[in-house]
């Protein structure tokens, strides 16, 4: 932790967990509004669809007596892609062309430990933020509690992946696929802010040239980011943090992001991946790149979700209580698979643990 530590003091983008915490400390709050303004129409996602998953009510006596729930701090939405991100693609190739990804740590289809838990706390942590600055607004104005209605859900994850449309019969996200369950029932279970309206957003694919012409993937990717900013164009709504792998060009994708909206996109997280096998590694395990900043903002690289979940707690873009949220699924995942001890998979992981505690 040291280093990052120091990387993010030096560069000046270090942000103490107890400075967004301590609710006396929160950082300053953007102008606030209520979350039924600022609404644009569009052909892709309009804030409306956006700001639905808010669940305000006013159609009773009791809730018309409710203030209005007013953002101070924009929402956070996970960018995400799929093949070697949220799953493995198990390093499969077909004539020399890789089927999603370089990955053969995992078999192929398996969901990697944590990632589901890290997503939503990224996604929820916006939302816990925007509750305590109307709860302790509420409180110096003497208002009481059941006056204010702070329900909401966290913005639901966008997809951006280089999957062909050409296929999308045969490779769609559905609603009963197991990736869109996995992330519904994690909204489902959450300790904080429990809800059924969390999971899948929006999914811009690519196309077949790009499963072809391997270099083209990054470019497509960063297209569909555009198009999915078209939901919120103000950027006062909505902020972004996209979490792709080290496979296939998802890093030029984010870093492109980066450099064309650092004032919307927090951060990039991106996985990194190897199509050697983990015993070809050394002792000290697969080479992580260091962070680094491009326009300001910061690029993350992590082997596992306990390692990102550090590295976003460490950033201030999640609570210390979600950070071992993470840890706790992480290992439940890994145990529920039956991973023997010394496998690879669990010594990246309690590496990664070893820095969780450390961050606290």
């Amino acid at each position: 932790m040291a280093g990052f530590h120091v990387f993010l003091v030096a560069c000046g983008v270090w942000s103490s967990a107890t400075h967004v915490l301590a609710f006396g400390n929160l950082p300053p709050p953007m102008t606030s509004f209520p979350i039924h303004n600022h609404i644009h129409h569009n052909n892709h996602m309009s804030s409306t669809a956006i700001m639905s998953q808010a669940r305000t009510t006013s159609t009773t006596t009791e809730n018309e007596k409710q203030q209005p729930f007013s953002l101070a701090y924009p929402l956070t939405q996970v960018v995400s892609d799929i093949d070697d991100t949220l799953k493995s693609s198990g390093g499969v190739q077909v004539a020399g062309v890789t089927l999603g990804g370089v990955d053969v740590q995992y078999d192929r289809g398996d969901f990697y430990p944590g990632v589901f838990q890290f997503m939503w706390e990224l996604s929820s942590y916006s939302v816990t933020l925007n509750q305590r600055y109307a709860e302790f607004r509420a409180e110096k104005a003497g208002m009481k509690n059941e006056s204010l209605d702070t329900r909401m859900s966290p913005p639901k994850v966008a997809v951006l992946t280089a999957r062909a449309e050409e296929f999308k019969a045969a490779l769609e996200i559905k609603d009963e696929s197991k990736l869109a369950v996995a992330f519904r029932k994690t909204g489902e279970a959450s300790k904080i802010n429990p809800t059924k309206d969390w999971g899948v957003g929006p999914v811009l694919y690519g196309s077949v040239s790009e499963w072809i012409i391997q270099y083209k993937k990054g470019l497509r990717k960063f297209n569909n980011f555009e198009r999915l900013l078209e939901q919120d164009p103000t950027g006062q709504i909505m902020q972004y943090i996209y979490v792709g792998d080290t496979g296939e060009l998802d890093q030029e994708a984010g870093e492109t992001m980066l450099r064309e909206y650092p004032e919307v996109v927090q951060a990039v997280f991106l996985h990194v991946v190897s199509s050697d096998p983990p015993s070809s590694f050394p002792p000290s395990g697969l080479f992580i790149p260091p962070p680094k900043l491009v326009n300001g903002r910061p690029v993350v690289f992590f082997r596992t979700y306990v390692g990102a979940a550090a590295k976003a707690t460490q950033l201030g873009l999640m609570e210390p209580d979600g950070l071992m949220r993470v840890v706790e699924e992480a290992e439940k995942n890994l145990q529920a698979k039956g991973v023997p001890e010394g496998n690879s998979k669990w010594v990246d992981l309690e590496r990664d643990v070893d820095e969780a505690y450390r961050t606290l």
